[in-house]
């Protein structure tokens, strides 16, 4: 009976010619990358915009940072703007991050390919090329989509009233300040994606496999003491349990959290010097060059009060953002991996 179920399920993935079906994302492996990404980071990035909102106010002002501040910042904005405030500049968020997850993600895949660490095997035998992979899928997202990260952050800091659109956002700095100002801060971005994006993949891809392999030594175990036990219960559970467990969304989760920590960590001050010199019309500063915001916030804040400003709220908000985007980006792969046309 057995026989028969597992026959129907292999001829369910053959076409009537006798080829083998594939799957969505067999079929269209790019189209399927990009629209995985672009869901990853609309969930993630609307899940976290409040606390995103908050960290970029303390990043370009001279404020002193506390946890207490942040959450009264966010009671002052809904207490002068109402609940939606919070998700200001949020559209300006999604029309930059659903490109950037949805490039990012396609990226990786392609880097991967290109740099031949696609399979773990290759990756052991090459790690440092797998942070690479990550870092330049990185770059070619930013490189991509900066200005519309220039803009997110000017909707951000502003007042209703100055901004009331993203293209208004656009069409203000082109006037007013050339269209040179809309890759203002692109170098510290790209500075800061490199140890961000790298270090982030890096550790989610090794973290996920260590987990996986960890799930397969204890069903190994349990498969060798049942098989102990009595030969027609080895039977049984071979048959539940011959295929290894994938890994729980919850269980990337957690993995994706732990590589956002990191990587937030490793590229934070490069955080602050970009979002200064992309608000630095808004906030009457001069911030021209990385050298000089660098040595200006040092000088007039300090270290862990100025270029390190806000980075407890970046270990709230960016193992969230960046753990529910991988479990996302997985767990909708997968679905396209598993559904047929």
């Amino acid at each position: 009976m057995k026989f028969f179920q597992h026959k129907n399920r292999v001829d369910d993935r053959l076409e009537s010619s006798g080829e083998p079906r594939l799957s969505i994302a067999e079929r269209f492996p790019i189209a399927s990358s990009l629209c995985a990404g672009a869901f990853a980071g609309a969930i993630a990035k609307t899940v976290i915009a409040p606390l995103d909102r908050t960290k970029i106010n303390f990043q370009i002002r001279h404020i002193p940072y506390s946890l207490p501040k942040a959450f009264h910042f966010l009671g002052e904005s809904y207490r002068k703007d109402g609940l939606s405030s919070w998700w200001r500049g949020n559209t300006a968020t999604m029309a930059r991050v659903i490109p950037y997850a949805a490039l990012q993600y396609t990226a990786h895949e392609q880097w991967k390919k290109t740099l031949r660490v696609e399979t773990r095997e290759e990756r052991r035998k090459r790690p440092f090329m797998g942070f690479v992979a990550g870092s330049l899928a990185g770059v070619t997202a930013s490189s991509l989509t900066y200005p519309l990260d220039l803009a997110r952050a000017r909707m951000a800091v502003s007042r209703c009233e100055m901004y009331k659109n993203l293209g208004e956002v656009f069409l203000k700095i082109w006037h007013h300040e050339g269209p040179q100002a809309l890759y203002r801060g692109f170098v510290p971005s790209l500075l800061g994606v490199v140890p961000y994006a790298g270090a982030s993949f890096f550790t989610y891809e090794w973290l996920k496999h260590h987990r996986l392999d960890l799930k397969k030594q204890c069903e190994s175990r349990g498969r060798l003491v049942e098989s102990r036990n009595a030969n027609s219960r080895a039977t049984e559970t071979t048959e539940k349990v011959s295929v290894p467990g994938e890994l729980h969304p919850m269980e990337r989760l957690a993995c994706g959290a732990i590589a956002g920590l990191i990587g937030q960590s490793c590229s934070y001050p490069l955080d602050i010097v970009r979002r200064r010199m992309q608000t630095s019309r808004l906030t009457g500063k001069n911030y021209r060059t990385i050298r000089g915001t660098i040595l200006h916030i040092w000088k007039h804040e300090g270290l862990r009060r100025g270029l390190f400003k806000g980075l407890s709220m970046n270990w709230i908000k960016g193992p969230i953002a960046v753990g529910t985007s991988f479990m996302v980006y997985d767990v909708t792969r997968n679905f396209l991996g598993s559904h047929y046309l």
